[in-house]
C-alpha cells in the first residue's frame, strides 16, 4: 500500500487566434507549434503508456478556446500544411547536411519525429478531439474545463458575466468531448471569495489554486497543502505544490535549464541563409522558429554545442527519478503527522512540455512509468479519485489570489493593462441590459426579425467573451505582441457595441452579423440566458469579491471598520471608535464594528450594545511586510462583511477609521452601493513631518485614494481639515469637523482615593511633584523632549518624578536616554497600563505633559482635562485648538526643550493657577467635547441629507475604476 498520492495536472490553453481571412497570421502559428511540439507528443506519450499497460493517472485541463480550435476544420487543414512544411524542411536539411554527420543525424531525428506525428494524425484524421475522447474513455486521463475564453475571473465585474464564462466553458467541453467535467482550471488560478458558489451551482466539484491561497485560508488548514480544502459553498480547492512546481518551473534550478537539454532559442529559422529558409518562415521574410534546433543549452554564454539526444534522454530519466524521490520524501515526512495519506498536486502549463522543454514529454513518460510501476510509496490519482477516497475535508475561507508574479493578480492589473477594465465592465453591464430587454421583447412578441436579433445577441456575447480573455492583459504586461492584444480588445468591443446598438434599436444588420459570425465562429450553441440577472446577485470586480443582493436600507444600522478596538488598543483611535460606537447605540443606532482579532479573542461578542466582529488577518504580522498584512486584514474584513450581509446585516452607512481599513471600506461601498464615511485620525505626512520612505509614500497614496473615494470625510480638528485639504486636494464640502470626545468621570470614592495616595507614594521620590505622560512611545509624541527637559527641572525640584505609561518602539531608546542624562532614578517606565490605572495616574499627577511634535487631535489632553489634571502641551495640531494658553492649560513651542522647562516650572510654582485652569478645562469638556453631543452630530451626518435629497454613494469618484484599484497602494 502506498503512503501517499500524487496528482499530475496539465493545463492546455491558447487564446482564440483563428483568423479565417488570412493564413499567414503569426498568432495562429502559436496553435500549430503547440500542436506539433506539445499536444500531439503528449497524446502519443499517453497512447504508448496505454499500449504498455501502465496504470497511470493524469488530469488534463483543456480550455474551451483551444478545444474549439482543435475541433475546427480550418485549423485542422492549416495544421496539415504546417506539418507538411516541417517534413519538407527536415528532408531538405538531410540533403544539405550530407557532409555534416552531426547535423544530419539531428535532421534525421526531426524527420522521424515529424513522420511519427503525421502517422498519428492520419489515424485520427487530424481530429485531435477524437484522440482526447479516447484517452478520456480509457479512464487514465481525466479531462476538465476552464472558463470559456480564459477570462481572469476576479477582474470580471458582474456575476452574470462570470456565470457565462463558467457555464459556456462547461457546455463547450460537454458538446465537444461528450462528458461534463467534474473540475475546472480557474484561469491563472484566479480565485476570489464567493466564486465557489458559482462553481458549485454549475456542478463542478473542484478547482486549483496557488499554495499561498491555502496557506492564508481562515481558519488555518490542519493538513496544510497535503489535502484539499472545502470552501464555504462546498467546492474543493487543491493547492499546487511549491517544491514540485519549482523543480520544473524555476528558471534558476529547474530541470529544463540543464545544459544537456536542447536550446530553445537557437533555431535554423534564424541561422540559415534567407534564400534557403524563406519558404519555411513567414511569407514577408520575417524569421520565425521552424522547430529544427540543433544545439544544446551548453551554458549561460552564447556559445552552443551540438545537441546529443541520447544524453538528453538519460538526463530526462535521471530527473524523473530525482523528482519522484523528492515527492516520496515529502510523503514520508507528511505521513508522520497527517491523519490521512497526503496528496501532492503538481500543476503545469502543458505547453512547457515539448515546446519550451523539448524533453518534457520524455520526462513525464519516465515519471509516470516509474511512479506507476516502481514506487511503493506514491500512487497516481486524479483530484476526483482523492475526493472519492476522502469525502470528509476541512472547510475554510480562501482569500483572493492568483498564480503569477507576487500572487495577487499583479500580472493582469497594472499600469500596462489596467485601462482595459473600465471598457470591459461597461460592456458587461450593457450585455446584461440588452439581454434582459431582448428576452422581455421576445416574451411578449414585441420584436421584428426575432431570429436575426437572436443571432445578434449571441454574437454580442461572443465578442464580449473574446474581449475578456486574460491573454490580452498578459501580453500587455509582458510587452510582447502588445499591438495585437490591444487590437483584439478594441475590435471585439467595437463589434460588441455595434451589435448592442442593433439590439436596442431593433434594426439588425444581417450582413454585419454574418461577417462577425464567420470571423469568430466559436461557441455555436452559446446560451445568452446566462446573462439574465439572477436574483439580485452581483460581483464587483475592482474590489474582487462576489457579492449577494441588496435589500432596502435600514435607517439605523452602521458598519464601522477599525483595525483596533478595546481591549486591543494601541493608540487613541481604538478608544475613539469605542466611545463613538457606544454613544451611537444609546441614540438607537445598531452598530457593528469589524476589527482585527488578537490572541484567542476572535469571533463575535456584544460590548455595551455594540456588535463586535473580530477577524484574523489572513497573514501573521510577525516579520511580514506591513502593507501586505494590512491587505490581508482587509480581505478578512470583507469576507466577514460578506458573511454578515448574507445573514441579514444591511447597513445604511459604512464608517471607516483611517487608511488601514480603507480597502475594505471602498470595496463594500462599491459593492453594496452604501455611502462611505471615513474618519481621518492622522496622516502619514503629519506623523513623519513629510514623506521620506517608500513605505510612507505608499501609505500616503492609500490615504489620498480613500479620501477621494469616500462620500464624507470626518476630521477631528480644524488643523486636520487644513492638512487633509492641503495634502489631498480634498473638497471642502466633503470635509466635516467633528471633534473627538471624552466622558466626565464620576467622583472617586474615599477608598479609591486612599489607594491612589498609596500608589503615588510608591511612585514618587518622597513628596516631590509628579509629572505624567501617557501615549505611544514613538518620536511624534515627543517624549524624548520631556526627558531632555528633566535634568533642569530636577535641579530645581529634587524630588520630582516622571511617570511614563505606554508602549512603543522607542522605549529602549528612551530608557537609554534617561541613563545618559543621569535622571533614570527620577523616571518610571510603566509600559502598558489598564484604563483604571491610567485614570488613577491622571488623578494623582500634578501635571500631565504632552510635548507632541505632531498631534492631529490629542485625545489624551481631553482625558487629562476630564480628570482635572493641569496640562502642559505642545502648541501643534489639534492640541492648539483644545488648549488655550494660561486659560485651560499651558502650551509650549513644539520640540523646544527650554520652552517646556519654563512652562512646567511656572506651573509648579503656581498651585492656584493650576487649580483654576483645571476647572476651566473640565467645563470645556462638558460643553464642547461631550460624546453624547458628538455622536448626535455623527448620526446626522450618516443621514446624508443634502438640500432635502438623500445622497446615494453608488457612483465611483474617478473615471477609471481599474486605475483607482492600481493606485490603492495595497498589494494586489
Amino acid at each position: 500500500m502506498a503512503d501517499g498520492y500524487f496528482s499530475l495536472v496539465l493545463h492546455a490553453h491558447l487564446p482564440y487566434v483563428r483568423h479565417a481571412d488570412r493564413a499567414d497570421r503569426l498568432e495562429e502559428r502559436w496553435v500549430y507549434e503547440a500542436m506539433l511540439e506539445s499536444y500531439i507528443p503528449l497524446m502519443l506519450m499517453c497512447e504508448k503508456l496505454l499500449a504498455d499497460g501502465i496504470p497511470y493517472r493524469l488530469t488534463l485541463a483543456v480550455s474551451p478556446t483551444l478545444l474549439s480550435m482543435l475541433d475546427d476544420g480550418l485549423i485542422q487543414s492549416r495544421f496539415y500544411a504546417h506539418l507538411a512544411k516541417s517534413v519538407e524542411l527536415a528532408g531538405r536539411e538531410i540533403k544539405r547536411t550530407e557532409n555534416q554527420p552531426q547535423e544530419q543525424r539531428l535532421a534525421k531525428m526531426y524527420l522521424e519525429r515529424f513522420r511519427e506525428i503525421a502517422s498519428y494524425c492520419r489515424r485520427v484524421d487530424y481530429q485531435l478531439v477524437r484522440a482526447l475522447q479516447r484517452l478520456q474513455d480509457s479512464g487514465c486521463v481525466e479531462l476538465i474545463t476552464c472558463a470559456a475564453t480564459h477570462a481572469f475571473l476576479p477582474l470580471v465585474e458582474t456575476e452574470e458575466a462570470i456565470r457565462a464564462q463558467i457555464n459556456i466553458g462547461i457546455d463547450t467541453h460537454e458538446r465537444i468531448l461528450g462528458r461534463r467535467p467534474e473540475g475546472i482550471w480557474l484561469p491563472e488560478c484566479g480565485y476570489t471569495p464567493g466564486l465557489d458558489r458559482l462553481l458549485v451551482e454549475a456542478g463542478l466539484r473542484y478547482f486549483f489554486v496557488d499554495s499561498h491561497t491555502i496557506q492564508h485560508a481562515t481558519p488555518e488548514p490542519r493538513r496544510g497543502l497535503y489535502a484539499p480544502l472545502l470552501t464555504p459553498h462546498g467546492a474543493a480547492a487543491f493547492a499546487r505544490d511549491e517544491a514540485a512546481s519549482r523543480q520544473v518551473w524555476s528558471s534558476f534550478d529547474g530541470y529544463p535549464g540543464d545544459y544537456d537539454y536542447r536550446e530553445y532559442y537557437r533555431d535554423i529559422g534564424f541561422d540559415r541563409d534567407i534564400e534557403y529558409i524563406h519558404p519555411y518562415i513567414h511569407p514577408t521574410g520575417l524569421r520565425v522558429h521552424t522547430g529544427l534546433k540543433y544545439h544544446r543549452i551548453t551554458g549561460p554564454d552564447s556559445y552552443k554545442e551540438w545537441y546529443q539526444p541520447e544524453r538528453a534522454k538519460e538526463k530526462a530519466a535521471e530527473h524523473a527519478g530525482h523528482f519522484l524521490h523528492q515527492r516520496e520524501q515529502q510523503v514520508e515526512e507528511a505521513s508522520s503527522w497527517l491523519d490521512r495519506k497526503p496528496l501532492i498536486v503538481a500543476t503545469y502549463d502543458a505547453e512547457l512540455f515539448g515546446h519550451w522543454w523539448y524533453e518534457g514529454p520524455q520526462f513525464l513518460d519516465f515519471l509516470l512509468r516509474k511512479t506507476a510501476c516502481d514506487s511503493t510509496r506514491i500512487q497516481l490519482v486524479t483530484p476526483s479519485d482523492y475526493l472519492d477516497l476522502y469525502q470528509e475535508n476541512d472547510r475554510a475561507r480562501l482569500p483572493m489570489s492568483s498564480w503569477g508574479r507576487n500572487g495577487y493578480a499583479e500580472v493582469w492589473l497594472n499600469e500596462h493593462n489596467g485601462w482595459i477594465y473600465r471598457h470591459l465592465h461597461q460592456a458587461e453591464r450593457e450585455m446584461i441590459e440588452v439581454t434582459s430587454a431582448h428576452v422581455r421583447k421576445m416574451a411578449v412578441g414585441d420584436a421584428e426579425q426575432p431570429a436575426l436579433l437572436n443571432r445578434a445577441l449571441r454574437q454580442a456575447a461572443r465578442e464580449l467573451l473574446l474581449a475578456q480573455s486574460s491573454d490580452w492583459a498578459f501580453i500587455m504586461d509582458g510587452q510582447t505582441v502588445v499591438e495585437y492584444a490591444v487590437r483584439r480588445v478594441h475590435d471585439h468591443l467595437v463589434r460588441f457595441r455595434e451589435l448592442a446598438d442593433m439590439l436596442r434599436q431593433g434594426q439588425p444588420d444581417e450582413a454585419k452579423i454574418a461577417a462577425y459570425e464567420a470571423a469568430y465562429p466559436l461557441f455555436p450553441a452559446l446560451s445568452e440566458r446566462y446573462y439574465l440577472p439572477a436574483a439580485a446577485h452581483r460581483v464587483n470586480v475592482s474590489q474582487q469579491l462576489v457579492a449577494v443582493g441588496m435589500e432596502p436600507r435600514s435607517n439605523a444600522r452602521v458598519l464601522m471598520l477599525s483595525w483596533e478596538f478595546p481591549p486591543d488598543v494601541i493608540g487613541g483611535l481604538g478608544k475613539a471608535v469605542y466611545d463613538l460606537a457606544r454613544h451611537l447605540v444609546r441614540l438607537g443606532q445598531e452598530v457593528h464594528v469589524l476589527t482585527a482579532a488578537s490572541g484567542s479573542r476572535v469571533g463575535k461578542d456584544i460590548v455595551e450594545g455594540i456588535h463586535v466582529h473580530r477577524v484574523r488577518p489572513y497573514l501573521a504580522l510577525e516579520k511580514e511586510d506591513f502593507l501586505h498584512w494590512v491587505f490581508q486584514l482587509n480581505l478578512a474584513m470583507v469576507d466577514e462583511a460578506q458573511h454578515l450581509y448574507r445573514n441579514g446585516l444591511r447597513p445604511n452607512v459604512i464608517h471607516a477609521h483611517d487608511w488601514l481599513v480603507g480597502w475594505a471600506g471602498m470595496e463594500l461601498r462599491e459593492r453594496w452601493s452604501r455611502p462611505l464615511v471615513t474618519t481621518v485620525h492622522a496622516t502619514e505626512h503629519g506623523r513623519n513631518q513629510g514623506i521620506h520612505t517608500v513605505l510612507q509614500q505608499r501609505i500616503h497614496e492609500c490615504e489620498e485614494l480613500l479620501v477621494h473615494r469616500s462620500d464624507r470625510v470626518i476630521v477631528c480638528s480644524q488643523y486636520m481639515r487644513e492638512e487633509v485639504q492641503r495634502l489631498f486636494a480634498a473638497s471642502g464640502e466633503k470635509l466635516h469637523l467633528i471633534y473627538n470626545g471624552v466622558e466626565l468621570p464620576d467622583e472617586p470614592s474615599e477608598a479609591w482615593c486612599d489607594k491612589a495616595r498609596v500608589w503615588r507614594q510608591e511612585l514618587c521620590q518622597g513628596s516631590g511633584p509628579l509629572l505624567f505622560f501617557v501615549g505611544r512611545l514613538v518620536r511624534e509624541k515627543g517624549c524624548h523632549v520631556l526627558l531632555e527637559a528633566l535634568p533642569e527641572l530636577v535641579g530645581e525640584f529634587p524630588g520630582l518624578t516622571l511617570v511614563i505609561a505606554g508602549k512603543g518602539p522607542m522605549r529602549g531608546e528612551l530608557e537609554q536616554l534617561s541613563e545618559r542624562l543621569g535622571i533614570a532614578q527620577h523616571v518610571r517606565f510603566l509600559g502598558f497600563v489598564e484604563d483604571w490605572q491610567r485614570n488613577m495616574l491622571f488623578r494623582i499627577a500634578d501635571i500631565a505633559v504632552f510635548p507632541s511634535l505632531y498631534e492631529p487631535f490629542g485625545i489624551v489632553a481631553l482625558e487629562a482635562m476630564s480628570y482635572g489634571t493641569p496640562l502642559v502641551v505642545a502648541d501643534t495640531g489639534g492640541l492648539r485648538e483644545i488648549v488655550r494658553h494660561q486659560e485651560n492649560g499651558m502650551t509650549i513651542y513644539a520640540g523646544d526643550v527650554q520652552s517646556l522647562v519654563n512652562q512646567v516650572r511656572w506651573l509648579l510654582h503656581q498651585p492656584q493657577m493650576r487649580a483654576h485652569m483645571a476647572t476651566v478645562a473640565k467645563e470645556d469638556v462638558r460643553r464642547t467635547y461631550n460624546w453624547a453631543h458628538l455622536a448626535q452630530q455623527t448620526a446626522q451626518l450618516y443621514s446624508f441629507e443634502s438640500k432635502g435629497a438623500t445622497v446615494c454613494a453608488a457612483q465611483p469618484c474617478a473615471s477609471n475604476p481599474a486605475e483607482d484599484t492600481l493606485d490603492a497602494g495595497f498589494p494586489v
